[in-house]
């Protein structure tokens, strides 16, 4: 499957390197620098399947790879200068040998378009003894324009004040589009992805890049290298953090169903036995007289009526309400008795009553019954 690789390093003369040398190991060439006499022999290097100098457009300069590079280090003065930056990118292995170089041919031109700069190229085929999936470039790109026959100033990314972390990714995004265009052109539905596996919202750990001192020692000795060892032993931690997270995440799980069983059997319990002592207040409690049960009256939402002990020239009831201002409104208004009440008179059907708020009563009013027109007891 294809993954993301794209490293953006610089050749620095603090470091120790010069563009020369890259440009001649990188290419499988010789070249000669002119600024120190060292003499770079790398014809004898196998593995490289294509190296090409890639110019910005309308450029007049069509200098050789000695030349170019020979340029790029008599440009700089200081002892620290950084006259070129690597970019290494991982190939698809879904694309074969041609598709492999228009993708990297069309990437070198974007970083020429882009940054005004020469671009040295070298498609490099899978080591021995390693992934034959390890199809890889290496881009050498100057840090200086391309100007008339040769380089002028410095390129816009190389100024000071930039941000190092920013051109990354910017040179991230853009690698990944070119990729999936060549991806999606050869007719592939796989993608490369930029993100880390964590934006991406995986689990799984991310692979380690031993490096050429570890491959190249592997390869020698048939051996694992102590950089594999190392992160083989962190990658057998990981799995060991991982299994525990998961052991704890499944008890207390398990802890959280039992607390939810147990709430519910004490739930149950408790309603049970409130169920038992109310059958047993029923059970003490004498049956109401027939003729005392008196049923309420329907009277707005959030009253409750209850029937009230008979005496007086007018039998009542008391109504309890929510509220006291609820019980206000009810003192102003009249409520029709749409149910027979049966204690010391009879009320007809359709009666009206008054409801009467008692201010020293907070919270209850008593509804007691006009009297009809032309009726007396």
């Amino acid at each position: 499957m294809a993954i993301f690789h794209l490293s953006l390093k610089a050749v620095s003369r603090s470091a120790g390197r010069s563009s020369t040398a890259a440009a001649a190991y990188r290419a499988g060439e010789l070249v000669v620098d002119e600024r120190t006499g060292e003499i770079h022999d790398y014809t004898r290097k196998g593995g490289v399947e294509v190296a090409e100098l890639v110019l910005p457009a309308g450029a007049d300069w069509t200098p050789t790879r000695s030349e170019l590079w020979n340029a790029a280090e008599l440009a700089e003065r200081r002892k620290d200068a950084c006259v070129a930056r690597e970019h290494e990118v991982a190939l698809p292995a879904e694309l074969d040998a041609a598709q492999r170089l228009r993708l990297v041919r069309d990437y070198a031109q974007d970083l020429a378009l882009r940054h005004r700069c020469a671009v040295d190229f070298a498609i490099h085929a899978p080591g021995r003894g390693g992934d034959d999936r390890n199809h890889h470039a290496h881009i050498l790109c100057t840090t200086r324009k391309v100007e008339g026959v040769g380089l002028g100033g410095k390129c816009e990314r190389e100024k000071a004040g930039r941000s190092r972390r920013d051109d990354l990714a910017s040179e991230r995004w853009v690698w990944e589009q070119v990729c999936n265009a060549a991806l999606r052109q050869a007719g592939h539905a796989e993608r490369i992805d930029r993100r880390s596996h964590a934006e991406r919202g995986l689990e799984a750990a991310p692979t380690q890049h031993l490096g050429p001192s570890a491959t190249g020692f592997e390869r020698r000795t048939g051996m694992a290298s102590r950089r594999r060892s190392d992160f083989d032993q962190v990658a057998l931690e990981v799995l060991a953090r991982a299994k525990l997270a998961g052991d704890l995440e499944r008890q207390a799980q398990q802890i959280e169903r039992a607390i939810v069983d147990a709430e519910s059997s004490l739930r149950a319990a408790l309603v049970e036995r409130e169920r038992q002592a109310l059958q047993v207040q029923l059970d003490k409690s004498p049956m109401p007289e027939p003729a005392r049960c008196v049923p309420a009256l329907i009277l707005p939402e959030g009253v409750v009526s209850a029937p009230a002990k008979a005496g007086g020239r007018y039998a009542g009831l008391i109504v309890a309400v929510s509220d006291v201002e609820a019980a206000q409104d009810l003192g102003r208004q009249s409520v029709v008795v749409h149910q027979l009440v049966d204690l010391d008179r009879r009320l007809e059907v359709g009666q009206s009553v008054r409801v009467q708020y008692d201010q020293e009563r907070k919270g209850r009013v008593e509804v007691r019954a006009t009297p009809s027109k032309g009726r007396s007891r």
